[in-house]
């Protein structure tokens, strides 16, 4: 409005002036004022008055994600490969976009959360259909997704060259924490972009901020190396309470309070006893981490033999088709490998 009213008096001001004066003087004061803008909200913390929200990736994570931001009243423009699953975004008051750089172009901060490195390199950094393609300077991209830290890195730089700014901001908390609101945020990049975009992820749970570029992808990783080898313990805990001849439920309920107790067990304990295999996190998605975690072992020259254990595990359940499982279906690996079938336990909620 202040921009509109200003250029406005410019130009009744310079009425009697050459055309091609006007124009030129016009053009710049409005450049003068456009960058004292982007200048100003590029300092302060985002807000729904000052900021418009872009989310790409509207699954089962991002769909929880994105529906906090709209009901805060953030103006968010969405996009999903798959329409559909982006309808629900849009009933709650959110504009769907049929492309990334469609999103940019209508966005201040972009939120992306997708599949694979290769999804993040396409939706963020493609020349002609990513996001940043169409991002104004001063901008920011923030991916959400479990990805390479040089990627992260990469797109870091891209930005940058820019003149905007990328985040990597890998999250942990399962369909549960993102239904809540209290996920836990493991960001990386410029510590003071993280701090303007603190209300926004607020919505979302507790930011962690954990260094330059790529070190929230580094972070994520431990996370899922230290999920990957204690959800092998609880099914095997599980396996051998069953064939021990223990109530399951109870044995679950008395280590939930003592050393064993852990967010895995809180999260999938009484999943796994009533067979509810519907993911919260994809087996393929958890695959995919778990792979970068052992590329990333190979070029520290680490050895970390349950992360390697609990990675082939989660192959298994890929090759017998159960990609589309959530995670807690490691029940059925260990099934298979005891040739146990422990059945429904339990239809308590």
């Amino acid at each position: 409005m202040l921009l509109s009213l200003t250029l406005s008096s410019f130009y009744h001001h310079s009425r009697c002036s050459s055309s091609s004066s006007i124009c030129t003087a016009f053009s710049l004061l409005r450049l003068s004022l456009l960058r004292r803008t982007m200048a100003t909200s590029a300092t302060e913390p985002a807000s729904p008055s000052n900021t418009r929200v872009g989310w790409i990736g509207t699954g089962v994570m991002g769909r929880s994600m994105c529906g906090h931001l709209i009901k805060a009243g953030y103006t968010v423009t969405v996009f999903n490969r798959t329409l559909s699953k982006a309808y629900p975004l849009v009933n709650l008051g959110a504009k769907l976009a049929d492309s990334p750089h469609a999103v940019a172009s209508q966005s201040d901060v972009i939120f992306s959360i997708v599949g694979f490195p290769s999804d993040v390199r396409s939706v963020l950094v493609d020349p002609t259909y990513g996001a940043l393609s169409a991002l104004r300077p001063g901008g920011v991209l923030v991916d959400m997704t479990t990805s390479d830290p040089s990627l992260a890195v990469e797109i870091a730089a891209a930005a940058s060259a820019k003149g905007c700014s990328a985040i990597d901001a890998p999250v942990s908390g399962g369909d549960r924490g993102a239904q809540n609101g209290t996920l836990a945020i493991f960001t990386g990049g410029d510590e003071e972009v993280v701090h303007r975009l603190n209300p926004l992820f607020a919505l979302m749970g507790k930011v962690n901020y954990m260094g330059g570029p790529g070190k929230g992808q580094y972070a994520k990783l431990a996370n899922q190396i230290t999920i990957a080898s204690t959800m092998v313990g609880l099914v095997e805990g599980i396996v051998y309470a069953f064939k021990a001849g223990l109530d399951v439920g109870l044995y679950l309920d008395a280590i939930s309070t003592g050393a064993a107790g852990s967010k895995s067990l809180d999260l999938y304990g009484s999943r796994i006893m009533r067979r509810d295999f519907d993911p919260g996190f994809f087996v393929n998605h958890f695959v995919k981490d778990l792979g970068i975690c052992l590329k990333e072992c190979q070029s520290m020259g680490l050895a970390l033999p349950g992360l390697a254990l609990a990675q082939q595990l989660y192959v298994s359940l890929k090759a017998h088709g159960e990609g589309n499982l959530g995670t807690q279906a490691l029940i059925l690996a260990l099934e298979r490998l005891n040739n146990v079938s422990l059945g429904v336990l339990s239809t308590s909620t």
